[in-house]
């Protein structure tokens, strides 16, 4: 937000848009008091100025504090600007019929407008509620998802494969990913997802990345909330596209690299092992599985692909069975699949559903599915399995619509 040529824009936009919905809005009014349209008015400007003082200021919000202020604030135009944006399609669609129907009148003879007469709510009126309605139901819908950033969900996935060895049967794996600790603000809320994972009394907790959004330093509230985690099997994790540092200012390369080096420490004193391009073997009743950890990889051009399966799974071949952590889901099409098909289930996040979509028996979407093929549950393909999980945390829109936190209980049967 420190762009002042996008805010300049954005506020160029903002105004115009602002007088073409406010002239629907005045005309709807028009069947109140002098008293009513006065407050109507009113009412609709301060939130309009409001709304232009808010983006002006926002690039002056600095520090933890402050971008988690910024963000609400961001979030709350942002979601104003476009339910207005939505509203002004109807609007413009009673325009264009109005203005054909001028045309028309001017070429032809026509009866009278059906729907126009007494008794019966016009078209324009129809058509400039149903996109105050919808508009209004998008802002209301974006300011709701606010509540839902911390209601975690258990989400439990049996998968079943032939070469599992017997040991193996029944394992219970707990995945975890994108907690993005630089977003987190209720300690308590935080504690009580923790505890939801300590209920399941894994075997294994398996995390795929993106502890932090952008600095190691963002982990010391919740350190020691974390590190409460425990599985008998221990609990192993790889790097994510945030945790490098590469979307924050430094004043040098070693000031990066330390960041790095920090959050690496962080993982080892929670008791984390920390994957990179690396594998290590489990062992459960006297028998052995492989489990792969690669820093990042992405096929997406403006994510890094630090992940290196070259040296990641030399050496896993031997095991009858492997487990692949890798924090972007396009990895699996793009190079696990058609390189690596013995690597039976792989696990990412990144995705986050975007935070936004809608999941019910028979339906399941998210803007995200336009970028990404596998962007959050079970896929598959032959024998092989990916599980993308939704995210313990969020970052930008702090608040989650359709698409809930998640702690993903894995069993292999």
């Amino acid at each position: 937000m420190r762009n002042w040529g996008f805010i300049g824009l954005f506020i160029i936009v903002a105004i115009l848009l602002d007088f073409y919905v406010f002239q629907a809005v005045k005309t709807l009014s028009q069947g109140g008091s002098a008293r009513t349209r006065t407050i109507v008015s009113y009412v609709y400007w301060g939130i309009s100025i409001a709304a232009l003082v808010i983006i002006a200021t926002l690039p002056f919000f600095h520090g933890p504090e402050g971008s988690r202020v910024r963000n609400y604030l961001f979030v709350t135009v942002l979601g104003l600007f476009i339910a207005k944006l939505l509203a002004s399609v109807f609007f413009l669609l009673d325009d264009l019929r109005r203005l054909f129907q001028w045309i028309g009148g001017k070429l032809f003879s026509r009866p009278a407008d059906a729907g126009e007469g007494s008794g019966s709510i016009s078209r324009s009126a129809f058509l400039s509620w149903l996109g105050i309605g919808i508009g209004g139901t998008f802002f209301s819908t974006i300011m709701y998802g606010l509540s839902n950033k911390y209601r975690y969900e258990v989400r439990r996935v049996q998968l079943a494969f032939d070469n599992l060895p017997p040991a193996f049967k029944g394992l219970k794996i707990i995945q975890l990913s994108d907690i993005h600790s630089g977003s987190l603000a209720n300690r308590k809320a935080v504690e009580k997802g923790v505890e939801m994972v300590l209920k399941e009394k894994a075997d294994l907790i398996l995390f795929t990345g993106d502890l932090v959004n952008d600095m190691a330093t963002e982990m010391k509230e919740y350190k020691d909330v974390f590190n409460k985690l425990s599985a008998p099997m221990g609990i192993f994790s790889t790097l994510g596209n945030h945790d490098y540092g590469d979307y924050a200012w430094w004043e040098s390369p070693e000031q990066k690299k330390a960041n790095l080096e920090y959050l690496k420490q962080i993982q080892r004193d929670m008791g984390w092992r920390l994957l990179m391009n690396e594998h290590v073997a489990l062992e459960r009743g006297g028998q052995q599985i492989a489990l792969i950890g690669i820093e990042n990889w992405s096929a997406k051009a403006r994510f890094p692909k630090y992940g290196k399966m070259s040296e990641a799974y030399p050496g896993a071949e031997k095991y009858p069975f492997k487990i692949l952590m890798s924090h972007d889901p396009s990895h699996w099409d793009a190079e696990v699949r058609t390189k690596y098909p013995d690597i039976d289930l792989a696990l990412a996040g990144h995705t986050h559903g975007m935070q936004f979509g809608v999941e019910i028996p028979g339906l399941k979407w998210s803007p995200v599915q336009y970028v990404y093929k596998e962007w959050a549950g079970l896929y598959e393909e032959g024998r092989q399995k990916l599980y993308v999980n939704r995210g313990f945390g969020f970052i930008g829109y702090p608040g989650r619509v359709g698409i809930l936190p998640e702690i993903t209980v894995i069993e292999l049967v």
